[in-house]
């Protein structure tokens, strides 16, 4: 780094760079994971230390209080990464340092606690509104807390736990609950041990870590878990060493990463160490370079951890930064394709392979060559050509094993209705009979009674009138198509989930003109063949991804475009209620994206494009329904989009093809799912 920092921050932006901010100075830089470079930035206002750092959820950074000693400092101000410039906020009621502070799933910031700058914890609490950019208090602590650590749980509330009640004071057990709902402040079991200078991380499972710190005047080794299920809290194993002002981050696998800090005393650690969910248990992992107290420590979109900063030893400041990179990362390259694609079909065959079909290649144009993937050998193997080439189109795995290819376009100005269908103990195409309309940017899906296929929706052309109402029905036991029931409003770029009831649930897109982005949502009978409208998208948005929940009794709907451009946005359709509710928005706006239920359960959400600032995306997301929490899921090979994706017979997920900066590319990337 240009300088050196203790007790500084570094936060992950939505472009990827992390932005490290004070650290006993105003300074500021910006670090780029994918060239290894920093950037220096303007100062802030002030000098900080101990401050804290949050993303908002319109991509700004609010930094808060902190001071270039111990002692805390007034003020806060925001980082506007599309500027790079910061901007004072006035209102913070006291100088903190030490506090905690935590984004809550309504957009707000909760401040808690801290040192008022004379050595006093405080038990007061703040919220700030990042659309006003204003500060009002909130409910107060029952202790009061510095050295604490808060922790936001799934269901909404924040675990507060440890700190001691002054600089020299008491060492806490006690632990509350902050309930946004309410702006009070709720009883919560105490630890198992008192801690102050510990780390508290959530888990995939929702359980919280508690890892190390001072109990009283000594440092342990011990770790705890809280179970929000329970409200227990569970002794777990120890530490390799006596821990306190270290770093604790989850990896993308679901395990802990703790680095450095100190045993109670000199020299500081550069030992490293993995918490394994699964067994309870923790082992010790690759050293860092330099030993560190105060550091800091920040997941990459890579699945890598950047460590920066800190203290060697006594009086000596460090402006060194590393690296870690997990022994197992979430994306593979696979072999590449024979031929560059973009808007391609890949289908997971009853053989276990993935049938790739069609396409737009480099030099414009469609393409009719197909090939199969083999996760065995990771290699590919041309099959028979489809009879029409084509791109936009859909493929759908019939019951009997067979593929059905349908629609798309052969060039910029040519529709197709032509509908082919491929034989895996063959490898041969089959031509069967026409769409009744001509139609891209369409959707296909089997129906689970009858075998059918419903097709809804699309564009026919270029033209006002050429976005699509008419939904048709494939039979495969004749070859032939039928027009089924109109949905009552026209769709492209919209989604269709088939549902354990039988009917397909169709949502969004855009509709009447080719023009107007839609929320609505319609649900197909195929005993009547005929649609009905439920509850519409509390977003409207094209472009996006829906994919059924475990439960067979949700949907999720993610990202896409909405009338400020690429969304971050998600939410879940009940089956039951046919009403809709907006859960835990990505971590990065997504348009175009594919995504796929996991043999785990949750969900993937790979790249797409992100919009003004992003565009491209490398990046990949998995949701878990049972905490309503996203997780980063690593980098693809490349910035990637217009791919397709299957799950494979491991349960691994192929991404095939797709675009970037230079067009088609003939890349795949296979990705491994945490257990």
């Amino acid at each position: 780094m240009a300088s050196v920092r203790v007790d500084s921050t570094a936060t992950l932006l939505r472009n990827g760079y992390v932005l490290v901010a004070g650290g006993s100075t105003s300074a500021a830089e910006l670090y780029d994971p994918r060239t290894s470079r920093w950037f220096s930035l303007g100062a802030m206002a002030t000098p900080r230390q101990r401050h804290t750092a949050t993303l908002l959820a319109s991509g700004r950074v609010l930094v808060v209080g902190g001071g270039a000693s111990s002692l805390g400092a007034a003020g806060s101000e925001v980082f506007d990464p599309d500027s790079n410039t910061w901007t004072a906020v006035s209102g913070l009621d006291l100088p903190r340092s030490q506090h905690t502070a935590t984004l809550l799933p309504n957009g707000r910031v909760l401040i808690a606690g801290g040192d008022s700058g004379a050595g006093n914890a405080l038990a007061t609490a703040l919220l700030f509104d990042p659309a006003t950019n204003t500060w009002a208090t909130t409910g107060r602590m029952s202790a009061f807390r510095v050295g604490h650590t808060a922790t936001l749980l799934p269901n909404g509330r924040v675990l507060v736990s440890g700190g001691r009640t002054s600089a020299n004071g008491t060492v806490l057990a006690s632990a509350e609950f902050y309930d946004p709902a309410t702006g009070t402040w709720l009883p919560a079991a105490p630890m198992v041990a008192q801690r102050t200078g510990h780390t508290s991380t959530l888990l995939l499972s929702g359980q919280v870590l508690v890892t190390g710190g001072f109990a009283g005047s000594l440092a342990t080794a011990t770790t705890e878990l809280y179970d929000p299920a329970t409200g227990v809290w569970t002794a777990q194993g120890s530490l390799p060493s006596l821990l306190v002002f270290h770093t604790a981050t989850l990896l993308t696998s679901g395990q802990v990463l703790v680095t450095g800090g100190s045993n109670g005393g000199q020299p500081y650690l550069e030992s490293a160490s993995l918490f394994d969910p699964s067994t309870g248990t923790w082992a010790g992992t690759a050293w860092m370079a330099t030993r560190r107290i105060s550091h800091t420590a920040t997941l990459l979109p890579s699945g890598e951890v950047l460590v920066l900063g800190g203290v060697a030893q006594a009086g000596v400041l460090n402006a060194s930064a590393e690296r870690y990179r997990p022994s197992s990362m979430p994306w593979r390259p696979a072999a590449n394709l024979a031929a560059a694609r973009a808007q391609l079909t890949a289908t997971r065959l009853g053989t276990g392979a993935v049938l790739v079909a069609g396409g737009f290649p480099v030099g414009g144009g469609a393409l009719a060559s197909a090939a199969l993937y083999d996760e065995a050998t990771d290699s590919w193997q041309d099959t028979a050509p489809l009879g029409t080439a084509r791109f936009l189109h859909s493929a759908t795995l019939l019951g009997n094993g067979r593929v059905l290819v349908t629609g798309g376009q052969r060039d910029a100005s040519t529709w197709l209705s032509a509908s082919e269908v491929y034989a895996p103990t063959t490898g041969t195409w089959s031509p069967v009979a026409d769409l009744g309309t001509r139609r891209a940017r369409h959707t296909a899906t089997l129906l689970a009674g009858s075998g059918k296929v419903l097709v809804t929706g699309g564009v026919s052309g270029t033209g006002s009138a050429s976005n699509l109402a008419s939904a048709e029905l494939f039979d495969p036991s004749a070859g032939t198509w039928s027009f089924t029931g109109a949905m009552a409003h026209s769709r492209s770029f919209h989604a269709a989930v088939p549902l354990a009831s039988g009917e397909v649930l169709v949502m969004g897109g855009i509709s009447t003109d080719g023009a107007t982005i839609t929320a609505t949502a319609e649900l197909y009978n195929p005993a009547t063949g005929t649609w009905r409208l439920t509850s519409p998208l509390a977003t409207a948005r094209y472009g996006h991804v829906a994919v059924p929940l475990g439960d067979g009794q949700r949907v999720l709907v993610v990202g896409g475009w909405g009338s400020d451009g690429a969304l971050r946005s998600a939410e879940v359709y009940d089956v039951a209620l046919g009403t809709w509710k907006n859960v835990s928005p990505l971590g990065t706006p997504r348009y175009l994206a594919h995504a796929t239920k996991l043999s785990t359960g949750r969900v993937l959400v790979v790249t797409g494009e992100g919009g003004s600032g992003l565009g491209v995306l490398d990046s990949a997301e998995v949701y878990d329904a049972a905490t309503d929490a996203w997780t980063p899921a690593g980098i693809l090979s490349s910035r990637n989009t217009h791919h397709d994706l299957a799950v494979l017979p491991s349960g691994r997920v192929l991404v095939a093809g797709g675009s970037g900066s230079s067009g088609a590319r003939l890349g795949a990337d296979v990705y491994s799912p945490t257990p």
